[in-house]
């Protein structure tokens, strides 16, 4: 597949004057996606676990090997 140059922008300027009708607010996601509530129970279950793990870990090494 070959491309001609003249279809690649090549600097941010030609970017921005290709598309004039764009408001900079649009560039960026304003809503959340629809698994971030999913996604962030996952990291608080996974911290919670690690940590339950860690203390389970620190008592069973206190006991056994200190």
């Amino acid at each position: 597949m070959s491309t001609t140059t003249e279809t690649i922008p090549r600097m941010e300027e030609e970017v921005i004057e290709s598309a004039p009708d764009l408001h900079p607010d649009s560039l960026y996601a304003s809503e959340a996606e629809p698994w971030a509530d999913w996604e962030t129970r996952l990291v608080l279950y996974s911290i919670a676990i690690g940590l339950a793990g860690l203390v389970v870990l620190g008592a069973l090494i206190n006991i056994f090997l200190l």
